[in-house]
C-alpha cells in the first residue's frame, strides 16, 4: 500500500518537530500559517501533487530547463527554489476552505535517488499537512528509494507485494495507487489492479502512478513505462476506469482515449520547458465528475486556474 502520513495532534506535531529541529528551518513559515482554528474538511476533495524533488540541501536552486539537447538558450534557463515550491504548495493547500481530506504525491518525492537526508527534509516540509489533519499518500517514482522511504516514515503500513499499492475508497470513486517506480508495474501488480477493478465494476475508479504510460508528446522526450501498453489495455476494457493520473514528465497535459482520460500532472518543483507551469491540482469529486483545477506556483502564470473535468457518471 502507499505510504500514508496520518493526521496528528498539535502536541504530537510540536513534540516531533522540536525533537528534529524542524521548527528552526523553513517549515516554520508554513507552521505559522497553519494556526489552531478548525476548518471544515471535505472528504471528496483532494490535492494532487507530483515530482516534489526535495533535496537534502534546503537551499537548492535548480534550472529544470537545462537538459541535454534543450532548446532553451544558455542565457535563458529558468531556475526554481525547490523547497520553496513545496512550502508554498503546503501553505496554500492548508488554506483551502473546506480543506481536502487527502493529498497524494504521485512519485519522485526527492531530487536525487532517495537518500535518508532527502527524506528527512521531505518529511519536515510535509509535516504541517499532518498537523492540519490532511492525510498524505505517497506513490513511488524513479527518484525514490523504497527502503529509505519506508524507514524514514514511521506511519507506513505494510507494503503489498513488496511495492506501494493501495485503494482509497471514497464515496464517489475509488482511487487506486500503483507503484511504477522502476519504470514497470509487473504482472503481479497488473493482476492485482484487475482484481481491484473487477471487485467494484459499478464504481468509478481513478488510477494513479508515477510513470507516463506511453512516450510523452511534450517538450522533453521521455519514454513511458515499459508495460504501459498492458496497463492501458486493462483500463480500456473497463468502462468504470475513468482516468489515469501520472507525473514524471513535469508537464500539465490532458489526453483522452475513448472513455479513459489521461491526466499528466505538473511538477511541484522544476519544469523542463521555458515558461512552463509548475504547481499542483485541486480535485473535487461529485457523483457526476472529478473537477480539476490547476494551481500554479506563480499565480500570474497564464495556465493558473486551468480546469479539466473527468466524467464519472455512466453514459
Amino acid at each position: 500500500m502507499p505510504i500514508i502520513l496520518t493526521p496528528i495532534t498539535r502536541r504530537q506535531f510540536l513534540r516531533g518537530s522540536l525533537a528534529s529541529g524542524s521548527i528552526a528551518m523553513m517549515t516554520s513559515h508554513a507552521l505559522a500559517d497553519v494556526g489552531s482554528d478548525h476548518v471544515g474538511v471535505d472528504s471528496n476533495r483532494l490535492a494532487l501533487l507530483a515530482d516534489t524533488h526535495v533535496s537534502a540541501d534546503p537551499n537548492r536552486v535548480y534550472p529544470g530547463t537545462k537538459w541535454p539537447d534543450s532548446p532553451v538558450r544558455e542565457s535563458e534557463h529558468e531556475s526554481v527554489h525547490i523547497a520553496n515550491c513545496l512550502i508554498q504548495t503546503v501553505k496554500r493547500v492548508i488554506a483551502l476552505k473546506p480543506q481536502p481530506a487527502h493529498l497524494i504525491i504521485n512519485g519522485d518525492c526527492t531530487f536525487g535517488r532517495g537518500s535518508e537526508a532527502e527524506y528527512e527534509q521531505f518529511l519536515k516540509l510535509v509535516e504541517p499537512l499532518r498537523f492540519a489533519g490532511i492525510t498524505v499518500h505517497v506513490t513511488i517514482g524513479n527518484h525514490d528509494n523504497r527502503q529509505n522511504l519506508w524507514k524514514l516514515i514511521p506511519w507506513l503500513k505494510e507494503e503489498h507485494m513488496g511495492v506501494q499499492a493501495n485503494v482509497i475508497e471514497l464515496s464517489h470513486a475509488d482511487l487506486i495507487l500503483l507503484d511504477s517506480g522502476n519504470g514497470v508495474l509487473g504482472n503481479e501488480q497488473l493482476n492485482w489492479l484487475v482484481s481491484q477493478l473487477d471487485a467494484r465494476p459499478h464504481k468509478p475508479a481513478l488510477i494513479f502512478s508515477h510513470f507516463n504510460p506511453y512516450p510523452n508528446r511534450g517538450v522533453r522526450p521521455i519514454h513511458g513505462m515499459r508495460d504501459g501498453a498492458s496497463l492501458l489495455k486493462i483500463l480500456a476494457q473497463r468502462k468504470h476506469a475513468k482516468a489515469y493520473f501520472y507525473g514524471h514528465t513535469h508537464e500539465w497535459q490532458h489526453d483522452q482515449r475513448d472513455h479513459l482520460q489521461l491526466i499528466n500532472q505538473p511538477a511541484v518543483s522544476y519544469y523542463f520547458g521555458k515558461g512552463h507551469a509548475n504547481g499542483w491540482v485541486d480535485m473535487k469529486l461529485t457523483a457526476m465528475s472529478a473537477d480539476l483545477e490547476l494551481n500554479c506556483i506563480n499565480r500570474d502564470h497564464p495556465q493558473h486556474g486551468d480546469r479539466r473535468q473527468v466524467p464519472l457518471k455512466k453514459l
